[in-house]
């Protein structure tokens, strides 16, 4: 068991140990053009140690595992490399927590991990039916995980549970000439997705494809912007960035010191949940043997406080908040788990109009439903500017069609500041919910 693998590492490193050991099994189905490109199967499974030895902490991990355990003749030489590790690594004063009850969370469903091969097959097929124009080529991607982890460490605290996830994805090309159109969408979940999810995947395709079809001139200008759920990912990732214990103390993130500070849009609230029942991120507790718990980082505006693990929390003079995240190698890191904007409400059967119901005021401006080139840059200084791959002009409160070679630029941090509404649309992307957000004084350009 791998508490056994802590208890040896106990006895050797004089400052205790935590181990994670984790298998997975992936279930994945293709479609390409229309047609089964691939099927299959594949499992991993490994452990990951780290010990605190004479003031510095060592980490070693091995795919060597047996079954559900880490088998004894692969225990030593894990050890003898986490120490060999701890010899070069840097001094920490890290504290192991103690046990602490962790709160009862379903994250396996029986429906999620029962579904047979053929059963995701059909549910890709029926999508490529449903989504089948002509003109346009179609491809889905069904994608099935199980997963088990147990974690342990040497003060006493552990735990264990299961996991499954579910992803369904869908894009749908079409190309004409020297335009390249693709509208996708997807649906993530810890249990299979219901029929009324699937309907409502192809409708919110098949709606933004049909806005497509007629391109317009781009506007230009500091003009009304309104961006989708999923086009938020340029204004998100700034703040999350910076939320983050690793940059405060990397002294990177420019909220590091506004914690009390009215820094947002009073409408502007973000939480960490990692207790969301149905989330493939969720879990009772993290990989540091620390109880999972809702953590409000952003409350009406004013900062509250950072995500950290044991290792930025130790170096931050501050307790973890239960974001240690690991894989099989390498040591852990602070990470979000579902991340919700605003407050989550009820899952939408069906689509909504594009746009959240923000519309109707705007009498020339841009939807934005994905930009080119997030991520990249200079993230955490919240400075953007990204070419459009998928966005809309709106004229007197509706949208008129899909606009090329444009651009929007700006600035998160300044747009938080203030939010023009909040759409009534909200919904899952990924492991994000949020609703379609409208701000004013955003950059059009013309490229």
């Amino acid at each position: 068991m791998i508490a056994q693998l802590v208890e040896l590492a106990r006895r050797r490193a004089d400052g205790g140990a935590d181990a994670v050991w984790r298998r997975l099994e992936r279930t994945t189905v293709a479609f390409e053009w229309g047609r089964l490109k691939s099927a299959g199967t594949t499992e991993e499974a490994g452990a990951n140690l780290r010990v605190r030895h004479r003031g510095r902490v060592g980490v070693a991990g091995t795919t060597a595992v047996e079954g559900n355990d880490v088998g004894a003749q692969h225990a030593g030489p894990l050890l003898d490399r986490a120490l060999a590790s701890a010899e070069l690594g840097e001094e920490l004063d890290l504290a192991f927590p103690v046990p602490a009850p962790i709160p009862p969370l379903t994250t396996f469903f029986d429906r999620a991990a029962q579904a047979s091969l053929d059963e995701l097959i059909g549910i890709g097929r029926s999508l490529l039916a449903r989504l089948e124009r002509q003109g346009c080529r179609v491809n889905v991607a069904i994608d099935r995980e199980t997963t088990a982890t147990r974690v342990a460490n040497s003060a006493g605290a552990g735990g264990e549970y299961r996991g499954t996830g579910f992803g369904v994805s869908a894009d749908v090309w079409r190309i004409a000439g020297d335009d390249v159109l693709v509208v996708s969408d997807a649906l993530e979940g810890a249990d299979l997705p219901s029929d009324e999810a699937l309907t409502a995947l192809v409708a919110s395709i098949t709606a933004r494809l049909d806005h497509a079809l007629r391109v317009v001139a781009p506007p230009q200008g500091s003009l009304p912007v309104v961006f989708t759920p999923a086009g938020l990912s340029a204004l998100m990732l700034p703040v999350t960035q910076a939320l983050s214990g690793k940059a405060v103390l990397q002294g990177i993130s420019p909220l590091g010191a506004k914690v009390g500070e009215q820094v947002f849009d009073p409408q502007f609230s973000l939480t960490d949940d990692p207790l969301r029942v149905g989330r493939t991120a969720s879990r009772p507790l993290d990989d540091e043997c620390v109880p999972s718990r809702a953590l409000c980082l952003v409350e009406r505006g004013v900062v509250q406080r950072f995500i950290y693990d044991l290792e930025t929390a130790a170096r931050a003079k501050a307790e973890s908040t239960g974001n240690g995240q690991r894989g099989i190698f390498g040591k852990p890191v602070p990470a979000y788990t579902n991340i919700v904007l605003g407050d989550v409400g009820a899952q939408h059967a069906a689509p909504l109009p594009l746009g959240g119901g923000l519309l109707a005021g705007i009498t020339d401006g841009l939807l934005v439903d994905e930009l080119i080139g997030v991520g990249q840059g200079n993230v955490t200084g919240g400075a953007f500017s990204h070419p459009v791959a998928l966005a809309y002009r709106i004229e007197r409160g509706e949208i008129t069609g899909r606009v090329k070679d444009a651009a929007v630029a700006g600035n998160a941090y300044e747009l938080w500041k203030r939010v023009g509404s909040f759409g009534n649309d909200a919904r899952w992307t990924g492991s994000r919910w949020a609703p379609a957000v409208l701000f004013e004084g955003v950059s059009v350009a013309r490229r």
